[in-house]
């Protein structure tokens, strides 16, 4: 099957995008890559070519972020999100993608909105104290991500619904972001060779794309390791939010 060219007119945005976010900019706008490739592909495609680039692009983040983690934060989330693999695997046919999307994205604004009103009230003297771990949110919040990385990838977001209010030290919290969204897709490698979406065409315009995706997310963790933590919280969250009203305006134009 011959290669259609202009597939990279919106490959190359899609790729330049995710790959600042995988580089530590926040993973919940990762998700932004398949509805701009989606434009000129069906969006299992998109997904499918997308994620051989990610597993580049974890690489390339484990790397610049090998020094930096949270291993509790790690320890509490992963077991779920592994969990939310296998049903999204599991369930991949029967899923309604649309509602998932909207559903999360609703979580994921009311989770903004709450953090940019605590900060209202920090400015009048109302100190908001860092959130402990704790079992159940971080069970669901992490199925969650698992199961929504799988069928939508759009994990970012839950995950940042529970580690941003931890308040960790901001290297910690992307070091272990970057680890836990790189064993999620080294996860769903599998199952996407086992529903045929990683075939040679896809995997062929994937190998094309793996260049920019190395300097995407090496310039992404450029400019993460810089920010100052009363920058980077901030930035995180906004990148939250707009992630979120991503989620709710495709969910949403979807059952309009």
């Amino acid at each position: 099957m011959p290669l259609d060219l202009s597939i990279y007119y919106v490959a190359i945005p899609a790729v330049l995008l995710v790959g600042l976010t995988k580089g530590g900019m926040g993973e919940a706008l990762a998700l932004m890559g398949v509805p701009i490739l989606a434009m000129s592909l069906p969006p299992v495609q998109a997904a499918a070519i997308l994620l051989p680039v990610l597993v580049v692009m974890d690489i390339v983040s484990l790397w610049i972020w090998r020094e930096y983690n949270d291993r509790t934060l790690l320890k509490m989330l992963l077991p779920g999100a592994i969990l939310g693999v296998a049903i999204g695997w599991a369930t991949s046919a029967y899923v309604p993608r649309d509602a998932l999307r909207l559903i999360i994205g609703v979580i994921t604004v009311l989770f903004a909105a709450r953090y940019y009103h605590n900060a209202w009230r920090a400015r009048r003297g109302h100190v908001v104290a860092a959130k402990p771990h704790r079992l159940v949110p971080a069970a669901f919040l992490g199925a969650l991500s698992g199961y929504g990385s799988f069928v939508a990838h759009a994990g970012g977001a839950p995950f940042q619904v529970y580690g941003l209010p931890l308040k960790l030290p901001p290297r910690n919290y992307t070091g272990a972001t970057v680890r836990f969204f790189a064993i999620l897709n080294a996860v769903k490698l599998s199952p996407y060779f086992a529903l045929g979406q990683l075939d040679t065409t896809n995997l062929s315009i994937s190998a094309t794309l793996v260049p920019l995706a190395i300097a995407a997310t090496a310039l992404g963790g450029f400019l993460v390791k810089r920010m100052r933590p009363e920058v980077f919280y901030p930035f995180m969250y906004a990148m939250a939010l707009a992630a979120g009203l991503k989620l709710v305006w495709d969910g949403v134009a979807a059952f309009v």
